[in-house]
């Protein structure tokens, strides 16, 4: 039986005295749903997006109730979960990454949807193009062709000897062919050999962390969805350090956690800029007419302690590029 769980009473931000007219019909309960995969005790992202809602002058309780079914880590609940949010009659969907943005769009054609941290959600199909999105979806992408290539230059940079390496990911995640027509093209104008390892579910983890061993590679690239970040995190950081491989990740969590170094969008910031679009469809904007937003903020994670304990020294030119050090 499916088990949901909610946001309780959110702490009620104060209303500065530069939005007293942020919310037009004060009594108005808005109600958003959110699509995602967090734990019960949420994450920085959803907690800065909270927040953000709350600077706007939405509080829960007040003019706002935020409907977040969990999954606890099953992902085969998710269509339940959306179908439960259309049911609810809410007035946006906010939807954490493709996977969830695309159950989502499934869902419902009438109910607006924001997408956080999309992957090539031209191709994927949520938007006709990021200037005019079209239909009921808009939102964030955290995916740029340009920050694959940069990984793919980054882990040649610190082991200037690598001939080949490894990609680990999830082949069913939607934008996964962009990822890896990119890292191959890029990986071909350095005249590098790579590999790559699928995952599907949670039951492939083993497998494949197997595969990659047997393959004895000196470096190891993720692309990150739902199903890595969120289930597979620990497990490939905990297999990074036993085995001592170095890996290059997409978000800076994974080098929070014990991976050696990550580039790409801070998810938190992503969340955060969620609430503007959330604030425009509740005020009476069209998701369709909504622009895509690509990443602006990145993050250049170096974990040093992980470097040490790998025998890696970073290259200057990465060390003072860096704004996320960890020692």
């Amino acid at each position: 039986m499916r088990r949901r769980e909610f946001i309780g009473t959110l702490a009620c931000g104060a209303v500065t005295a530069s939005l007293p007219t942020r919310l037009p019909g004060a009594e108005k309960i808005y109600r958003v749903g959110y699509l995602g995969g967090e734990p019960a005790s949420g994450s920085p992202g959803l907690t800065a997006f909270v927040q953000g809602l709350e600077e706007l002058g939405y509080s829960e309780g007040k003019n706002l109730k935020i409907e977040r079914p969990l999954a606890g880590g099953n992902f085969e609940l998710f269509p339940a979960m959306a179908a439960e949010l259309v049911r609810l009659n809410v007035d946006v969907i906010v939807a954490a990454a493709s996977t969830n943005g695309l159950i989502a769009q499934k869902t419902t054609s009438t109910i607006p949807i924001v997408v956080l941290a999309s992957h090539d959600g031209i191709g994927t199909g949520f938007y006709a193009s990021l200037a005019r999105p079209g239909g009921n979806v808009t939102g964030i992408e955290s995916m740029a062709p340009a920050l694959d290539v940069k990984r793919v230059e980054m882990i040649k940079e610190i082991f200037p000897q690598l001939s080949r390496f490894t990609v680990l990911y999830n082949s069913s995640f939607p934008g996964a062919k962009i990822h890896v027509a990119t890292i191959s093209s890029a990986a071909e104008k350095l005249n590098l050999a790579v590999r790559f390892v699928e995952v599907r579910a949670r039951s492939d983890f083993d497998a494949a962390l197997a595969a990659i061993l047997a393959d004895n590679p000196a470096g190891v690239i993720t692309i990150d969805d739902p199903l890595i970040f969120g289930y597979g995190r620990g497990k490939i950081i905990d297999f990074a350090t036993e085995h001592k491989i170095a890996m290059v990740h997409e978000f800076r969590e994974f080098a929070e956690l014990g991976g050696l170094v990550s580039y790409g969008a801070n998810l938190k910031a992503i969340w955060r800029r969620g609430v503007y679009y959330v604030d425009r469809i509740l005020k009476g904007e069209k998701p369709s007419t909504l622009p895509v937003e690509q990443p602006t903020m990145l993050d250049l994670a170096i974990n040093l302690k992980t470097a040490k304990a790998l025998g890696v020294t970073f290259p200057n030119t990465l060390l003072a590029t860096a704004n996320v050090v960890i020692e």
